[in-house]
């Protein structure tokens, strides 16, 4: 499994992870995180982590069927019908959810942001709620704890929840080109780099 990770200031005073593409079909990340690394920003108070796809796959789920955003080593995975939601056939089965695992073991991440589309909100998990309003100010999208539907074996929980790690998964409008919020995730980015 080749993962890639990009590395800006790895001696920053805060390290920040940010993932793109955990679901297939929803590409947006991957698209924000290549613009921003081709800008070559310099003077970075923090660190940051990107991985802009972590699914190589075209589809919610990944090459072996599982969704990755399912198959996190949590309290409450379960094994679940082989559906789109399919959280693997026991936690942490597959190479994506070790990768992260590891990078999350051997990292103290001060926060981690995952992006996804379409529901156009700002979801977060553990101590995040601060953060999620800062991030929603900048974006325009609306603050929500709960998604609205049980996400067994998720990264927030994983992350957020059992590691009070603060993390946020910002759904994107996919009604919209990835170059029109293109500013305002470049934007974002900024703030995790020299303001938080």
């Amino acid at each position: 499994m080749d993962i890639d990770l990009k590395i800006l200031n790895n001696s920053g005073l805060k390290k920040i992870l940010i993932v793109g593409v955990f679901h297939g079909d929803e590409p947006q990340g991957e698209y924000f995180i290549n613009k921003y690394l081709q800008l070559k920003r310099q003077g970075l108070k923090n660190s940051l982590y990107f991985i802009p796809r972590l699914n190589k796959n075209n589809a919610r789920t990944n090459s072996s069927g599982v969704d990755l955003n399912r198959n996190f080593p949590t309290k409450n995975w379960i094994k679940s019908d082989k559906n789109d939601y399919f959280g693997g056939e026991f936690a942490a089965c597959e190479d994506e959810t070790k990768f992260l695992v590891n990078l999350i073991e051997n990292n103290k991440f001060d926060a981690i942001l995952t992006i996804h589309a379409p529901y156009k909100i700002i979801n977060y998990d553990g101590p995040a709620e601060s953060l999620a309003r800062v991030v929603s100010n900048i974006l325009g999208y609306p603050v929500e704890s709960d998604i609205g539907y049980p996400t067994p074996g998720s990264f927030g929980t994983y992350c957020g929840v059992e590691r009070n790690i603060p993390t946020l998964t910002i759904e994107v409008d996919e009604n919209k080109a990835p170059e029109e919020l293109l500013e305002h995730f470049v934007e974002l980015f900024d703030y995790f780099a020299y303001k938080y």
